[in-house]
């Protein structure tokens, strides 16, 4: 009797084995179907640009488009660089990127070590002043940054590029909760030693904050990239031209016509370094942005 029993018993953790195995082999084919339909959605505007880019005017103007060009046109993407002077466009834009990012991460470092580790009058009320203008909308400075930047006759110049945007209160406070993780006693001791504080922060601070440097590094090259509104207002000149505005009126003819086939390649070269650098750089990313910090 006690082994029929245990025979049954055996059979159903068998069966409550199987249906645990089934069902959770339906739940993660749910999961996958749904993480591949919206990865499709969302790689789907990408395939289209490129798609696009390889086309004939005449088959782009098609009244049912087609998902593959009938004929493959790469001297689209010859006669983009050519004709929005992409060289050019890449060059302003790589000069603007790297001056800000350096002179970006010299001011978050040197802001964010102080608000960690310094101590002096009012620094919790000016640290929450700071915060407090995270909560404001970045179009309502454009005015007066404007205003700013044309009296000091900055117009059409690298520096209106540069300059209005190396403080960002974002950066500042991430790399300082990342500064607060590190224990405090590494700090006291160093001083006791005889180590200023610049050397402590170079030694010790960085090294061990690097994951978010490099996020920081990351982010604010992607945004000096991406930037289009205050490149458009402040340095619309041929000479300054960045990547984001200099595409717009490149590919019209004389009677206003757009030559999109052109000009989609042109946005697929533009696009490229964004996308290399988030396919090659997505985990630095997330880990410095996640990153907990050090336990002491």
């Amino acid at each position: 009797m006690a082994e029929r029993i245990e025979i049954m018993h055996e059979k159903n953790m068998q069966k409550e084995t199987s249906k645990q195995l089934v069902l959770g082999m339906v739940v993660k084919v749910l999961v996958y179907a749904f993480l591949i339909l919206m990865g499709v959605i969302v790689l789907f505007p990408f395939y289209w640009m490129l798609n696009s880019s390889l086309k004939t005017l005449t088959e782009y103007r098609l009244s049912v488009p087609t998902f593959f060009p009938r004929q493959v046109m790469f001297s689209n993407y010859a006669e983009a660089f050519q004709a929005a002077s992409l060289g050019r466009l890449f060059l302003n834009t790589m000069i603007v990127g790297l001056v800000s990012t350096i002179l970006s991460l010299v001011i978050t470092i040197l802001s964010a070590f102080a608000f960690a580790r310094l101590e002096f009058k009012g620094k919790n009320i000016l640290f929450a002043g700071l915060l407090a203008t995270m909560m404001i909308p970045g179009e309502l400075f454009t005015i007066t940054n404007y205003t700013t930047v044309t009296n000091f006759g900055w117009i059409n110049t690298y520096t209106v590029l540069i300059v209005p945007f190396l403080v960002s209160v974002f950066y500042i406070y991430l790399l300082r909760q990342n500064f607060l993780q590190i224990p405090n006693e590494l700090y006291l001791a160093a001083k006791v030693d005889g180590t200023s504080d610049f050397k402590y922060l170079c030694k010790v601070m960085i090294p061990l904050s690097l994951p978010t440097l490099i996020s920081i590094t990351i982010l604010k090259m992607m945004g000096a990239w991406n930037s289009y509104i205050w490149p458009r207002l402040v340095a619309n000149d041929a000479k300054h031209r960045m990547v984001t505005n200099g595409l717009r009126n490149a590919f019209r003819d004389t009677t206003g016509d757009v030559n999109y086939p052109v000009q989609m390649a042109a946005v697929a070269l533009v696009s490229a370094p964004l996308f290399l650098v988030f396919i090659f750089l997505r985990k630095y990313i997330m880990k410095g942005v996640s990153r907990s910090g050090i336990k002491g």
